[in-house]
């Protein structure tokens, strides 16, 4: 294993993964010695359909190997890591597994030079045996212009996943190997790609030195549109943001003014379907937002909305930390219902690597139409009789929430330590939220209407272990002050805010064990509402909410995150969640006191 990968041998790699299909699809067999993937015999539906067939360099997984199955590839063809099959491999493949009746065989290559030599030696050497074969070349990307690219031509991208898609539907159809290979060019025809990538990716077996370089060799903030997946330099490097980088990428990909590499007209009532298919570096978090700029721009600046989103990995590049366009002008195939683009990309597969589950019927429903659901707000708050000074209660909270704010590095600092680094923000994002609900509304005299706001905030606002703790703690003291109402205006003492602080924190311990000395943030609450409960003196509470959080400084976690961490850190530095509230109720102190 080295730094980068857990296999680190590229041959054991490849088959390995190979081998892992038959695993998962348990119809499919695998030809180790000529690295092919393909359906065991029994699998098929009918040994006369046309035989599919593609492959090409390892690496682009689940291109190609994992589309072999049912409604897709009859078998896949691989070389080593991003170097094609060799044409021995290939006609092996063509003249040993594959159905010997089959009414022909259609290869689909991606337009790369080695995969078009080895793929078209091999057509011609089985034909010169008397196989019916046809080959259709995609090239779909447009980051190389018609200038630049010459005589060769558009470079294979991901849209190559949907002309495979297409091509085994009409496969499994049943129809003929002419009539496949047409609409596969048709697809080719119609179909425009474009990546991008932060950085390149790194290919097991090489040094550790060599993937850094790699990283380097891009530049810090700089992403590459136009890269291939091979890690073949882009036509353009940009600092940018998600937002410009979709905008850039799609009038590449959609400006008819562009002549070097207007490929595909689009008019406002063509159908499309978009591909946003992932490298293999980002993250499902991330692509899901991409997904959403790409669809949002498509609609606002050119009118199309795609028929079908497809998103995922399709076509990949190992590591790589990018993620390629692939949009599909849905022309008419001629062969009338049932065999349109869009029903054959519907059409159902067993194959592994097409992961989309989505049926037509979904798609084409309308489910805009129809009664919506709408919320019902059952929360509305009851007055109650205790009051407090508006003024005083905001003037106190904004100086707690305001230490929380500038404590928000301290407190991310010691997380980061001892944590997942995200305290500080989480307790700065809901501290932010409530100033804000100060700003945009006028708190009342009311002590329960106003607090209810605030659980209001937190709950929406904070997440993770901590959220939920405040938002319990907060919920349980506005029921826990209710119930101190009275029958006429009452000012809210310490003694009753003590009363129902005491409750609350009886009312936590319900859901978290947490105690004095676990480390977590109930080494400040714990000595805050005993102080004041004995004392009724704020600031004094706050002081001892400080030295509780300071004397977690070296104690050992026995619940939290931090439990899992280890290492010496926590000797070090304070409990975050602890620190953080401290800071609060130091602050909170001083704006009732100063």
């Amino acid at each position: 294993m080295s730094a980068k990968h857990f296999v680190d041998d590229p041959t054991h790699a490849v088959l390995s993964s190979l081998h892992s299909l038959t695993l998962t699809n348990p119809s499919l067999l695998f030809d180790e010695s000529n690295k092919i993937i393909y359906r065991h015999p029994s699998s098929l539906s009918s040994t006369r359909n046309v035989s599919l067939v593609s492959g090409g360099g390892s690496g682009h997984e689940p291109g190609f190997s994992a589309f072999v199955g049912s409604g897709l590839l009859t078998a896949c063809v691989c070389g080593t890591i991003f170097a094609s099959p060799s044409a021995e491999q290939i006609r092996k493949c063509l003249l040993h597994r594959l159905p010997a009746d089959s009414q022909g065989t259609l290869i689909i290559a991606t337009n790369y030079t080695g995969d078009v030599l080895n793929f078209g030696m091999a057509v011609e050497k089985a034909r010169a045996m008397g196989k019916k074969v046809a080959m259709v070349v995609v090239g779909d990307d447009v980051g190389v212009g018609r200038k630049k690219s010459g005589k060769v031509g558009r470079r294979g991208l991901s849209g190559t996943a949907l002309v495979v898609k297409i091509c085994g539907a009409l496969a499994e159809a049943g129809v003929g190997l002419a009539v496949c290979a047409r609409v596969g060019s048709l697809v080719v025809e119609n179909l425009v790609s474009l990546g991008a990538s932060l950085s390149r990716v790194h290919v097991p077996g090489r040094a550790v030195q060599e993937a850094k370089d790699e990283e380097e060799r891009l530049g810090l903030g700089l992403v590459e549109i136009g890269m291939g997946v091979h890690n073949e330099p882009g036509c353009e490097k940009v600092i940018t943001d998600l937002p410009g980088l979709v905008q850039k990428m799609l009038a590449q990909m959609l400006d008819i003014g562009d002549k070097d590499r207007a490929y595909v007209k689009l008019e406002r009532s063509d159908g499309t379907a978009m591909l946003v298919n992932n490298f293999g570096g980002v993250s499902n978090l991330e692509l899901g937002a991409i997904v959403t700029e790409v669809i949002a721009q498509l609609e606002r600046d050119y009118h199309v909305k795609p028929r079908r989103i497809i998103a995922g990995t399709i076509f990949g590049s190992l590591n790589g930390p990018g993620f390629g366009l692939s949009l599909l002008k849905l022309a008419d195939t001629g062969l009338g219902p049932g065999k349109s683009m869009l029903e054959l990309l519907d059409a159902p597969t067993e194959a592994t690597g097409w992961s989309t589950s989505i049926k037509s019927e979904t798609w084409e429903k309308d489910y805009k139409t129809g009664t919506e659901s709408k919320e019902v707000d059952e929360s509305e708050v009851k007055s109650s009789n205790l009051k407090v000074e508006p003024k005083l209660l905001e003037k106190a909270l904004k100086s707690g929430l305001g230490r929380i704010i500038a404590a928000e590095s301290e407190v991310t600092r010691f997380d980061s330590v001892v944590g997942d680094g995200d305290c500080g923000i989480g307790l700065k994002r809901g501290a932010e939220a409530i100033l804000n609900l100060f700003r945009n509304t006028d708190m009342s005299d009311d002590a329960i209407a106003s607090l209810e706001k605030i659980v209001q905030v937190v709950e929406t606002s904070m997440d993770g272990t901590s959220g939920a703790l405040y938002a319990i703690f907060l919920n349980s003291l506005a029921h826990t002050l209710r119930s101190q109402d009275t029958s006429s205006a009452t000012p809210v003492t310490p003694a009753i805010w003590a009363k129902a602080l005491g409750l609350s924190l009886e009312a936590l311990g319900k859901y978290t064990p947490a105690q004095p000395g676990d480390r977590t943030l109930m080494d400040a609450l714990y000595p805050f509402v005993k102080v004041l409960q004995k004392t009724g003196n704020v600031k004094e509470a706050a002081d001892a909410a400080k030295k509780g959080a300071d004397e977690t400084k070296g104690m050992k976690a026995s619940l939290g995150r931090s439990v899992y961490v280890g290492g010496k850190g926590y000797e070090e530095v304070p409990d975050p969640g602890a620190h953080g509230l401290s800071e609060f109720l130091t602050g909170l102190a001083e704006g009732l006191l100063g």
